[in-house]
């Protein structure tokens, strides 16, 4: 059979999805390999984004699968999604890359609007300000921007959730577990914890029978170091690089989720071997959000275009 034939015919059969797992199509979408890519671009023709807001076509085409965590694989993916848009509605943007940094900014904003973990809510100011200049260095009209805001205040996505891709599906292979003393925040008390560290993510417990973790620490812009402290010993501590406090989030004495106010995080190993094995294991972990870097890099390539 030809392989364009094979392509397609794979490429119909992911997008009628029928009984698939959504999270398996979008990790085979993801594969870098040329059959993999040319699956991912029948894909993405099969979806007709014609005479769609750019909001309406993102919601069709983050309902036909879920996306991977890759930043790589979402960036190859998202490119897909913008040119097939621009094709199709050809008079929106001067460029594919404003589509592409402008359905970043709209998923970012749907996490921002819909996730009870952010306390600062994005403003719709703020949002026209983070898009300004991205059409070939020209603004894109108030109004466009003000009615995406409005769809994702009044709908969030529907993200697809496929069975055995809960919070316990992340701690069956960490990269690392096992216990250790923290200190508090605001006490500086010691308590020993059980921590997994997976999806740069650093997760604690109080036991290791809890099916919900204590705490959760996001390794984005995070470093990590060897300290010296006069009650523990075989010390290490997470500390923010461009903030003063860590994101993260724990369940308070009454189970509600609360925002940690931690500067660093500090803890104890139970043996000198181990403090450097979790050192190790959490720099391999860390992770500057990519997709910001993703977004910059887009954002800069605009700017270089509108200055020639």
């Amino acid at each position: 059979m030809d392989r364009l034939v094979v392509v397609i015919h794979i490429a119909q059969f992911l997008y009628k999805g029928e009984g698939l797992n959504k999270t398996a199509i979008g990790d085979y979408l993801g594969e870098r390999n040329d059959f993999n890519q040319s699956v991912l671009d029948a894909f993405v023709c099969l979806h007709d984004f014609t005479d769609l807001i750019l909001v309406q076509a993102l919601r069709q085409f983050l309902w036909s699968f879920r996306l991977p965590g890759e930043a790589q694989k979402i960036d190859r993916m998202m490119e897909r999604f913008a040119h097939r848009y621009c094709e199709l509605n050809p008079s929106i943007f001067q460029h594919p890359d404003t589509c592409f940094v402008l359905s970043f900014a709209i998923i970012m904003l749907n996490t921002s609007l819909h996730n009870p973990a952010v306390k600062d809510k994005q403003t719709i100011e703020q949002f026209i300000t983070m898009n300004r200049g991205i059409d070939n260095g020209d603004d894109l009209p108030r109004e466009l921007l003000e009615s995406l805001y409005e769809s994702i205040k009044t709908e969030p996505f529907k993200i697809p959730e496929d069975d055995g891709n809960d919070l316990m599906h992340t701690f069956f292979n960490p990269d690392r577990e096992g216990w250790l003393m923290k200190q508090g925040g605001r006490y500086k008390s010691w308590k020993r914890r059980w921590f997994i560290l997976n999806d740069n993510c650093l997760y604690y417990f109080e036991y290791t029978t809890d099916k919900e973790p204590r705490g959760i620490i996001p390794l984005e812009n995070i470093e990590v170091r060897e300290v010296q402290d006069r009650n523990k010993p075989n010390c290490f501590e997470l500390y923010a690089t461009s903030t003063d406090f860590i994101k993260a989030c724990k369940t308070d004495s009454e189970g509600k989720v609360v925002e940690g106010k931690h500067t660093v995080y500090r803890m104890s190993a139970a043996t000198p071997d181990e403090k450097e094995e979790w050192i190790k294991c959490i720099r391999q972990s860390i992770s500057h959000n990519p997709f910001y870097d993703m977004l910059a890099k887009r954002k800069k390539n605009i700017q270089k275009n509108s200055n020639r």
